[in-house]
């Protein structure tokens, strides 16, 4: 192909004039013509995602085309697999592709042990999930982890197998068959930076087998290693400082330090050998044969390594996220990702294909930011944070959709950047011990019950393990007896519920929130989980707990009722999908953070949350649009209009919406 820039579109066009007369006979051998003529079309549409990416990432070192070609199959031979109720789905979603933008998209987080013991055991808790209008249940890590300490499930011994204390792969078949006949969604974890060093790929490259030569990195001495760590941030600091780990039997039994970012039996993966990147596409596209939908990219930002840098949000690791949802997408066009990259705003928008010029990377993306500033204004009960942070951040492609969120499993890391605190009067650093102090109830007059998680005293940071109800009040106040501090509590959960309900895009419950349930302690009883204080917010589910949730004279109905209409309302609020626009408005009080959503094809939307405990006036007009906007949900009835300025009761919230 001489005369051609190996990297732009006439390469990938000529490549594609050479290749495709036999791959569309050996797609018609495999697919049937029909199924096959689908999967040229995809093929082509996706022509430069796949091979552009290739040739940026490999054309330095391998051949291409070579490599382009067996991309290709490897998809093929993913879509021959394919069961054809999945291929069903899948025609279904590519006439809506953006199915899972629609504002009936609702989401559950749960790990299976703790919420129903075991898979075979899901399917009969549907019914409760679809009580809180849940379409899609992200399963926590359930993939076969190493025997013993293995990061909550996060190092992964075998992407095939599901960890035998769940149930089997034919288990998980069944329950994404269970979901989908409910037009529910499923989302497992994908663990793509790094395996177990129990997984074949590991043992085979220990081995000395040249099949997986190069598919993790080890050096023979500290040079690299130091060098490398003079510039990358410390994940665990205290338990696993930096990122490499001496392997004895490395090298040949000569040992060696090999790359390890989290844990020392975490072994990251080394993409910059393409053999790992279609190895890892096969166990993706596998899956997605199971009846996944969603995949979570856990550990995204840290899949490419630069000499010099934090070894984080490499545009390399971008192109590499681009090709494998290319290629994905040829087998499974129903499949999506989801980018769990918990980065800074600036850094986090790319995930989405927000660069120079669009390109496809995942679907969806975890709002970090938001869940942040959210917290961040119950500490302060003032918005001006959260405004500003939030003011700042560019808006999404609009094929993509946030993920938005009040509590996940992990800790909660402060992302509070200086240039945000000091544009509001403070200081990063300050402002993020404050944060620290305060849901670790070291500060004077804090109602939280967190507890700091990988402190290191030497710098001052630390992030914050605890529940939502715990974290809101709710843990004090019980044990206190203060009727008036629970309500305080109860009124804060259900705040921050009516922000991520309403801020756009897919919101997701976790597990136990919907029931205000505290931390638990019982994890100390177990010497696996004892050391990881984050557990503390994984506790198992309380059926008996549940069973009040009808009752609104109980704490637990009171907030799984407050739920439940959250998502009604918001189900019938097109301006609430995804692919909208959202823009921070000032309407004149520092305790309040309001938001407009607009969707192309719908009308507006305004949403109000007051994080003062008493009573705020805002702006009447600005709300309300110079009374175009009417009430449509609120948390003490019809919002109070005096004059021009509404009043909106403390640690209140509403939403107006055009009728």
């Amino acid at each position: 192909m001489t005369g051609s820039d190996p990297r732009g579109r006439g390469a990938a066009d000529e490549a594609w004039q050479e290749l495709r007369p036999r791959l569309a006979a050996e797609a018609v051998a495999l697919l049937g013509a029909e199924e096959a003529d689908l999967f040229l079309t995809r093929a082509e549409v996706a022509l430069h995602d796949v091979h552009e990416p290739l040739a940026v990432l490999y054309g330095d070192t391998a051949d291409v085309d070579a490599l382009f070609g067996r991309a290709l199959r490897t998809a093929l031979a993913a879509a021959a697999e394919r069961p054809a109720d999945l291929r069903r789905l899948d025609r279904r979603r590519e006439i809506d592709p953006t199915w899972f933008q629609s504002p009936r998209m609702q989401g559950y987080v749960c790990y299976v042990d703790r919420f129903c013991g075991a898979l075979s055991e899901l399917p009969t808790r549907l019914d409760y999930l679809a009580e809180l209008g849940t379409t899609y249940l992200h399963l926590m890590p359930l993939l076969a982890p190493r025997p013993g300490e293995n990061d909550g499930g996060y190092a992964v011994a075998d992407y095939r197998a599901v960890d035998p204390r769940l149930g089997t792969m034919a288990d998980l078949e069944k329950v994404a068959r269970a979901l989908h006949e409910r037009d529910m969604s499923l989302c497992i974890d994908l663990v793509l930076n790094h395996t177990a060093r129990e997984h074949a790929w590991a043992q085979a490259w220990l081995a000395g087998d040249p099949a997986y030569a190069g598919f993790y990195t080890a050096f023979p001495d500290r040079e690299m290693p130091d060098a490398y760590d003079a510039t990358i941030p410390e994940v665990f600091p205290d338990r696993a400082p930096g990122s490499f780990s001496w392997v004895p039997e490395a090298l040949g039994g000569a040992g060696g330090w090999v790359w390890t970012t989290f844990w020392p039996y975490q072994w990251d993966l080394d993409y910059t050998n393409p053999d790992v990147t279609l190895a890892m596409l096969g166990e993706i596209t596998w899956l997605a044969n199971r009846g996944v939908d969603v995949f979570r990219m856990d550990a995204v930002p840290f899949m490419w390594k630069r000499l010099g840098t934090t070894c984080q949000n490499q545009p390399e690791g971008h192109r590499l996220l681009q090709l494998l949802h290319a290629l994905t997408r040829l087998a499974a066009p129903g499949v999506i990702f989801k980018a769990e990259a918990i980065v800074s705003p600036e850094d986090l928008v790319p995930y989405l294909g927000g660069h120079e010029r669009y390109r496809p990377e995942c679907e969806l993306a975890y709002h970090n930011q938001l869940m942040v500033m959210l917290w961040s204004s119950v500490a302060t009960q003032d918005a001006r944070l959260a405004a500003q942070a939030l003011g700042r951040m560019p808006q999404i492609p609009p094929t993509t959709s946030w993920v938005t969120y009040v509590r996940g499993h992990d800790d909660i890391g402060w992302a509070v950047s200086d240039t945000d605190a000091g544009a509001v009067g403070g200081s990063g650093f300050g402002h993020r011990r404050f944060l620290n102090d305060f849901f670790s109830g070291r500060f004077a007059g804090s109602f939280a019950r967190g507890a700091l998680f990988q402190e290191n005293e030497v710098t001052g940071d630390a992030r914050i393990s605890g529940s939502a109800a715990s974290l809101c009040g709710i843990e004090q106040a019980l044990e206190s007896g203060d009727a008036a501090a629970l309500e305080r509590g109860l009124r804060r959960l259900v705040l921050l519920h009516s922000v991520i309900y309403s801020f756009g895009g897919i919101p997701l419950l976790y597990m136990g929130d919907e029931l205000a349930l505290r931390n638990d302690t019982g994890y100390l009883d177990d010497p696996e989980r004892a050391p990881d204080n984050r557990w503390m917010h994984r506790p198992p589910m309380d059926w008996s707990a549940a069973a009040r949730r009808a009752d609104r004279g109980t704490l637990e109905g009171r907030v799984f009722g407050w739920l439940q209409r959250l998502g009604e309302v918001r189900r019938e609020l097109p301006a609430l999908r995804g692919g909208g626009e959202v823009r921070i408005l000032d309407v004149g009080n520092d305790a309040v953070l309001a938001w407009l959503r607009r969707h192309p094809r719908s009308g507006t939307f305004v949403g109000l949350a007051n994080f003062s405990p008493a009573v705020q006036t805002v702006d009447a007009d600005t709300v309300t649009g110079f009374g175009t906007f009417e009430p449509v949900l609120s948390s003490d009835g019809r919002p109070d209009l005096r004059a021009d300025r509404l009043l909106l009761p403390g640690l209140g919230f509403a939403w107006f919406a055009e009728p």
